[in-house]
């Protein structure tokens, strides 16, 4: 997984205060932005995410802009979307914030709240989410709780703890930007989260579903993991099945694993890992994400420690047609070289039992037959099914011989 640069962030935030705004302007290609700094309004900053980002070099990983004006955020969202074609997207009436989509950019514009720039960006989460790139003519940059310093430490602190319980949400955001930052989480700030972690149950599923959606997908994820475990902040959600505790230190030693693969397989054993059945289904995950989940958790919980050499071949098929998809998920818990020789199976998609198929499916059986539809017919395909899997059957001829076979019994048998 792609792990971004330090050598970038000491540049630029090593440099004097002053000069800092500038250098993140340069690093802001305002060029490609779909609108000019120019047709903003005096007095405009881009706040946040935005701002943090080009100071830790990770500009390039986003298309989306956090600009607050003085006033009016909402009308000039939708003079935008009318002039350049864009979709209005209303978020907050009440705090005066809207949403412009535009082809692949996401620009949110906010009204200042209150009479400076200092109050605007201490009513935020984080210090190093406090800092605002004022764009005008020469570009400033304000930084009134010190989220400068934060960045240079490597480290994440609330700027208050009232900030946090406003939206506690932001409990477990702090959570997901050091899996994604490679922060260290400052010691008030933990107090607090560990403090007030029940609150997070008031906030809404969804909201929680995808901070941890993005949380499972960071380069540092596994670390937080055990720090949100240690915090027991999902506790109303979390996975309490000790034998899957050693799942994400397995994955991490795989080192047979492609990148795309190992990208694919860690979300998938993370969220396993941290949330029980119960809990993805409360937090809104979809049906096909309960599922995967559930199901990679009942083979996990079976694995024998032989690569399942002890399961009877009907458990042994239904292993692999539950875990087609998703079995690098499983694999990173065999042995070395047991990963090895399952993956160059799983790789082929000629394998008849990682890739289980029968080799005819219902439409044929009724053709060459003269079946009618019906349960019979998903037997005789269920059977097929397994003896390809086993190297008993390889061919369409052989299938069909087999196929009448059963279908002379059950006659008999009627």
């Amino acid at each position: 997984m792609h792990i971004p640069s330090t050598s970038a962030v000491k540049s630029i935030l090593c440099l004097e205060k002053h000069l800092i705004a500038q250098a993140v302007l340069n690093r802001l290609n305002i060029e490609e932005w779909p609108i000019a700094i120019e047709d903003l309004p005096e007095g405009s900053a881009l706040v946040g995410g935005s701002v943090r980002d080009v100071l830790l070099d990770r500009a390039h990983l986003r298309k989306d802009l956090d600009l607050v004006v003085p006033n009016n955020a909402i009308e000039l969202a939708s003079l935008y979307a009318k002039r350049l074609g864009g979709t209005f997207v209303l978020l907050d009436k009440k705090r005066e914030i809207a949403r412009l989509v535009l082809k692949d950019w996401t620009i949110d514009f906010a009204t200042r709240v209150g009479p400076s720039w200092e109050t605007d960006l201490c009513r935020r989460d984080f210090k190093l989410n406090a800092i605002a790139l004022v764009l005008d003519s020469v570009p400033k940059l304000i930084d009134p709780t010190g989220g400068l310093d934060d960045l240079k430490q490597k480290k994440i602190s609330a700027i208050s703890e009232q900030n946090l319980l406003d939206d506690p949400l932001r409990l477990l955001r702090a959570l997901r930007l050091m899996a994604e930052l490679n922060l260290t989480l400052e010691m008030r700030t933990r107090n607090w989260i560990e403090l007030n972690q029940d609150l997070l149950l008031g906030s809404a599923p969804e909201r929680i579903q995808t901070e941890l959606q993005n949380l499972v997908k960071a380069p540092w994820a596994d670390s937080v993991i055990r720090e949100i475990k240690d915090l027991g902040l999902l506790s109303f959600w979390a996975n309490q099945k000790n034998e899957l505790n050693n799942a994400v230190a397995s994955c991490e030693n795989s080192k047979y694993l492609t990148p795309q693969e190992l990208s694919d397989a860690l979300p998938l054993l993370r969220l396993t890992d941290l949330l029980s059945d119960k809990g993805l289904e409360e937090l809104r995950f979809s049906r096909k994400q309960c599922k995967k989940c559930h199901l990679l958790r009942k083979w996990k919980l079976r694995n024998d420690g032989l690569a399942f050499q002890s399961l009877n071949e009907v458990d042994r098929l239904e292993l692999h047609e539950d875990l087609e998809e998703d079995l690098p998920a499983l694999i990173v818990d065999l042995l070395p070289s047991q990963q090895s020789h399952w993956l160059k199976r799983w790789r082929d998609h000629t394998d008849p039992l990682f890739h289980p198929r029968s080799p005819v499916d219902g439409r044929d059986l009724q053709d060459s037959l003269g079946l009618d539809p019906g349960p019979f017919i998903g037997q005789i395909i269920r059977h097929l099914c397994h003896e390809r899997a086993f190297g008993r059957l390889r061919t369409r001829e052989e299938a069909l011989k087999v196929a009448r076979y059963l279908k002379d019994q059950n006659q008999t048998l009627l």
